[in-house]
């Protein structure tokens, strides 16, 4: 018995989660995720998929994070018309999310054809609209965890709380078994693992005596302090007291579904102790405030909350959904912290504020979460001086601060933890959704702990592999889409953003006009100009 599986998202990558699996007749996939990170990576999001939609038996999906969901409207755009297994409180957060997805693309695509109009250029289309993320919803199905469905002849799955999001499942799976006194094909799908003692959320948890297990690597290569939820809760109301003992604002941010909530349920418990400082805090993302809403109505699923979820409606918190009240929030110069999304710094309400609050040296950024690479969070945690928001050149004066306490993936001790406790394993295990570095790092720690080398794989963007009971094996197919190197490097859309930002900085710095002329002299030169000016040549 046999199948067959193809890496069609977060090989090398942590984004674009998207596995496709075929056995006998039946053709499935495992998440569908949206690329993110630099523009070569985010442009797999417009091309064809690497497959027929319309060949697709149907859709299990670990959870609703965008890496994992995003692609789904456009699946079913391009002619997917299965139903789509997950968890109840996973419907739940889709009904928003996916929407709210649909709507950045509108908006983006506005923003781009605006632009494109004015040079002259062809317009686009969005990946995928709100109207096409709300028509998917019908074609969701609720599963319960840690119980066997049957979703195909000869093929059934059970959903396990992975402890990484409200929701979130890694997902077994059996094919063949069905009364032929064969035993089944058995996977298993980390989807992201969640760190152990997570708020809300209980230990990850997963069977063993596997054949294949299909793991997440996306923090492989770190090892973070281990902080129980007080210690964590401690350590930020140190943060936020340093910083706003500087008369400043506090600018988070954040991911809108499960970071948000930490974020807001520890700061509602620093607030409420005896003599502690009470900032006004303003959770300003409409995405996250639906999110916030969706974790009250599951507060009896979640832990460390005695099942209230009045704890995300502390007297000090105001939630701003319209853009009236999103602007107004500038007129608060100090004493003030504000929750925003995206989590990466790349859409949203975020950018405005950083726009308006990092030249101000007196404000603090706290960045909380992975940022991928080329994201704009990722410049402000390399420690840019200076960066591009809405076309427009920004200094970093303001403090950035990164507190990784929050982070709801396990790090590289707790990824080796599970991956040991799922033997044995018959197969091999296929190390995915992270970078060189954390899917190496990973394997390293692996082999150190005496996993054969033999039994672990690192498969590239669009690799096949025939699995058998005992021995796997890679498959011809298609070439990649996107060359391993190609992945994860910054392309010449970060590489034009910063040589930007280098050419302002040496011309601010140049003595005088004479001197700033010289330089743009050398400039011309470069690009082929001759480099003559009024018959003067440097």
């Amino acid at each position: 018995m046999t199948c067959t599986i193809q890496f069609c998202g977060a090989a090398g990558a942590v984004t674009g989660s998207c596995y496709r699996v075929m056995w006998e007749d039946k053709e499935f996939l495992v998440d569908c995720g949206l690329y993110q990170g630099p523009k070569t990576l985010k442009e797999l999001n417009y091309r064809d998929f690497p497959f027929n939609p319309g060949r697709v038996d149907f859709l299990l999906l670990t959870h609703a994070h965008i890496d994992h969901s995003g692609l789904i409207p456009k699946l079913a755009g391009a002619g997917f018309t299965g139903p789509i297994y997950t968890t109840a409180a996973t419907c739940d957060l889709l009904s928003f999310m996916l929407p709210d997805s649909g709507n950045i693309q509108e908006s983006e695509v506005r923003l781009l054809n605006r632009r494109n109009q004015q040079r002259g250029l062809k317009t686009v289309s969005p990946i995928y609209t709100q109207e096409d993320a709300e028509n998917v919803m019908r074609q969701l199905t609720s599963v319960d965890y840690d119980k066997w469905v049957k979703v195909a002849e000869g093929v059934r799955v059970r959903y396990w709380n992975a402890g990484h999001i409200l929701g979130s499942a890694s997902i077994e799976i059996e094919l063949g078994g069905d009364g032929d006194g064969k035993r089944p094909l058995r996977l298993l799908f980390s989807g992201d693992i969640g760190p152990e003692h997570k708020l809300f959320h209980p230990d990850p948890e997963a069977p063993l005596n596997l054949d294949y297990v299909i793991c997440e690597s996306t923090y492989g290569d770190r090892v973070r302090e281990v902080l129980t939820p007080e210690e964590r809760r401690t350590r930020l109301g140190e943060i936020l007291d340093t910083a706003l003992a500087k008369e400043g604002v506090v600018v988070i941010p954040a991911f809108s579904v499960e970071r948000t909530q930490e974020l807001l349920a520890d700061i509602s418990n620093l607030i409420d102790r005896p003599g502690a400082r009470k900032p006004l805090v303003f959770l300003d993302s409409p995405l996250a405030i639906r999110a916030t809403k969706a974790f009250q109505d599951h507060a009896h699923e979640l832990e460390n909350i005695n099942g209230d979820g009045r704890i995300f409606n502390n007297e000090h918190f105001q939630f701003t959904n319209s853009v009236e009240e999103s602007k107004a929030i500038n007129n608060y110069a100090s004493g003030v912290v504000i929750i925003a999304a995206s989590g990466m710094c790349e859409a949203g309400r975020i950018r405005h504020h950083l726009k308006r609050r990092l030249w101000e040296e007196k404000d603090t950024i706290l960045l909380t979460g992975y940022n991928a690479p080329g994201t704009l969070g990722a410049l402000l945690e390399a420690g840019k001086t200076e960066v591009k928001i809405h076309g427009e050149d920004v200094k970093v004066r303001a403090s950035i601060v990164k507190f990784d306490a929050y982070s709801g993936h396990a790090d590289a001790n707790g990824l080796v933890e599970w991956v040991l406790d799922r033997r044995p394993i018959s197969g091999a295990i296929f190390l995915t959704h992270g970078e060189p570095e954390g899917r190496d790092g990973l394997m390293r720690r692996l082999i150190a702990q005496g996993i054969d080398p033999s039994m672990l794989v690192a498969p590239q963007l669009d690799e096949v592999f025939t699995l058998g009971p005992k021995e796997f094996k890679a498959a011809k197919g298609a070439p990649p889409r996107l060359a391993p190197a190609e992945i994860v490097k910054l392309d010449w859309h970060n590489d034009l953003a910063q040589l930007q930002l280098d050419i302002r900085e040496e011309l601010d710095k140049a003595a005088d006009e004479k001197a700033r002329a010289k330089i743009i002299r050398r400039l011309r030169r470069a690009l082929g100009d001759g480099g003559e000016e009024n018959g003067k040549r440097d």
